[in-house]
């Protein structure tokens, strides 16, 4: 197998090395991997065919997206089915951590690097080595528990201020009205409508409008 001279930028000391008690040491630990924009689902496909190629199957054990059910609603007001992904910009690898896995996870097209302590440089300038550190027991439960346990799927919609839409349920229905705010994280959006003559910030689910062309 033929692998970079670069090596991994931090060798443990030997404690730090046990793994804890709760844990099986050739189950690996769980890591972030930071990646480019948009590129997540392409690491996955790149780094398990990787896998295969460079043989480390018995290292790096498992590639993760984690993501929840969402609904698009596009501009003519239909709802879509789609996947909102939990962390954009990161994937998350279960490996056993050494120089030859870490390899195969960092020169992986499209990769940035691991999530983790930058070390600085014991001589001359610029940024050192970024140590990976692994999740925790409880972070990695959490992350999973929360793509399970989710309740409704996230309401997604393409709006920004300044959209013209009409309110098609609720006590508002059938007024026209100017988006002035949206908040995804909430799936609410602001609008002015015309209500008595006068121009009135109201506060709209997403499923309760269309965009208007």
């Amino acid at each position: 197998m033929t692998l970079s001279s670069e090596k991994y930028p931090y060798q443990p000391q030997q404690e730090e090395r046990d793994e804890p008690q709760d844990i099986a040491p050739d189950e690996g630990r769980w890591y972030a991997v930071q990646v480019a924009s948009g590129c997540e689902k392409r690491v996955k496909t790149n780094l398990e065919q990787r896998i295969k190629t460079l043989d480390v199957a018995d290292r790096i054990f498992q590639i993760e997206i984690p993501q929840v059910a969402a609904v698009k609603i596009r501009k003519d007001g239909k709802r879509m089915p789609t996947e909102e992904k939990v962390f954009p910009g990161y994937v998350l690898v279960q490996m056993a951590m050494d120089d030859e896995s870490w390899q195969v996870v960092k020169n992986t097209p499209h990769v940035i690097n691991f999530v983790g302590a930058e070390q600085k440089r014991r001589y001359g300038k610029g940024r050192g080595h970024v140590k990976p550190v692994p999740l925790s027991n409880a972070e990695v439960e959490r992350i999973f528990r929360q793509q399970e346990e989710a309740d409704e799927p996230i309401v997604k919609t393409v709006m920004a201020p300044g959209d013209k839409i009409s309110v098609v349920s609720g006590p508002f229905q059938d007024f026209d009205g100017e988006v002035i705010e949206v908040s995804p994280e909430r799936s609410k959006l602001k609008a002015l409508l015309s209500i008595f003559g006068r121009d009135t910030p109201v506060e709209l689910e997403f499923n309760q409008v269309r965009k208007l062309n």
